[in-house]
């Protein structure tokens, strides 16, 4: 069983940066697939960005150019740093990986936009 714990969310204005961390308990490295997952209200849950083994990084087009995701060093934090944050980006994010086919996901942390 791994656990995965969000932190980081909070109120900001539009423009502003927060960033986003992810607590694992096992070495986010040695998963096939990291992740960060937003669920607006009424909407479904989407990918935001994700992070393969190789360090390969994908975006959803939504957030390109604005977030961006990393791993410590120390191998157990995955972060989302966010830039530019707009209205829309409000949600709850979620952490999420993948180790030997088995998905774990974290409880999420919210994020409010205000304009």
């Amino acid at each position: 069983q791994v656990q995965l714990v969000e932190s980081g969310g909070g109120l900001v204005q539009s423009g502003g940066s927060l960033r986003l961390s992810c607590a694992a308990s096992r070495n986010i490295f040695s998963a096939n697939i990291m992740g960060w997952y937003r669920q607006a209200p009424g909407k479904e849950r989407e990918l935001v960005a994700d992070i393969r083994s190789d360090g390969t990084t994908k975006f959803a087009d939504s957030v390109k150019g604005r977030f961006k995701i990393s791993r410590d060093y120390t191998q157990t934090t995955l972060y989302l740093q966010m830039n530019s944050l707009k209205p829309e980006d409000t949600a709850v994010y979620y952490c999420n990986g993948e180790w030997s086919g088995m998905d774990y996901w974290g409880k999420g942390t919210l994020v409010t936009v205000s304009s």
